[in-house]
């Protein structure tokens, strides 16, 4: 068992270092909304991560992992992806000095208790639309039933391990990208939210490019 757990953690660091749609998401929403709000975030993308292994370990996405489908998941969420990274880069961020500014501005950093279940949502979906996750985890499924001979037990510590260690290195991020904010002025926060846009309007754009040229 314990084993299992420590390699299950070796993954999960491995992946913890993949950059992807989530991560960028992460950062900016933890780095604009706060740390509650990138915590919401982590929870949607670790459920979104347990969803896959379970319908991998399931035998559910080896059957519907056909090119036909993962061209329409690609497309789809790449276009979600753009869509993402357009709003985020047009999200406005008060300018200047004087006192009115600065509580607009405080009032964007703090705003006022918005529905959890949407952060949740949109890291789930940020998450898992992305096709080529889905082939990692199947992958990931694949290499770790044939190490244990399809031992059920050892199975389930090692994505136990796995996703722990995910869902721990997510919460550092926030946490970080929280501390980092409160030191950011808003010009520096309006670049970060271009920045940060940007990188999902690209990663929106490579996810559609590599879903039809691979699929």
């Amino acid at each position: 068992m314990l084993t299992a757990l420590l390699r299950g953690t070796v993954l999960g660091i491995t992946v913890c270092f993949l950059v992807g749609p989530a991560f960028f998401s992460l950062l900016q929403t933890s780095i604009h909304r706060g740390l509650k709000q990138g915590f919401l975030l982590s929870i949607g993308i670790v459920l979104s991560d347990m969803t896959l292994i379970a319908l991998s370990f399931l035998g559910v996405l080896q059957v519907i992992d056909n090119k036909s489908n993962q061209l329409a998941i690609g497309i789809i969420g790449g276009i979600i992806l753009i869509i993402f990274g357009i709003v985020t880069i047009t999200r406005k961020v008060y300018m200047g000095e004087n006192e009115e500014n600065a509580e607009k501005l405080e009032e964007i950093k703090s705003p006022k208790p918005s529905n959890p279940f949407m952060y949740i949502l949109k890291g789930y979906f940020l998450n898992i639309v992305n096709p080529f996750l889905l082939i990692f985890w199947v992958g990931a499924m694949s290499g770790v039933s044939a190490l244990y001979k399809s031992n059920t037990h050892e199975i389930i510590y090692f994505f136990i391990g796995t996703l722990v260690t995910i869902f721990a290195t997510d919460i550092l991020k926030c946490f970080v990208a929280d501390k980092i904010s409160s030191y950011l002025k808003p010009k520096i926060l309006l670049w970060v939210n271009r920045v940060m846009g940007l990188a999902l309007l690209i990663s929106g754009i490579v996810l559609i490019v590599r879903a039809v040229y691979y699929f």
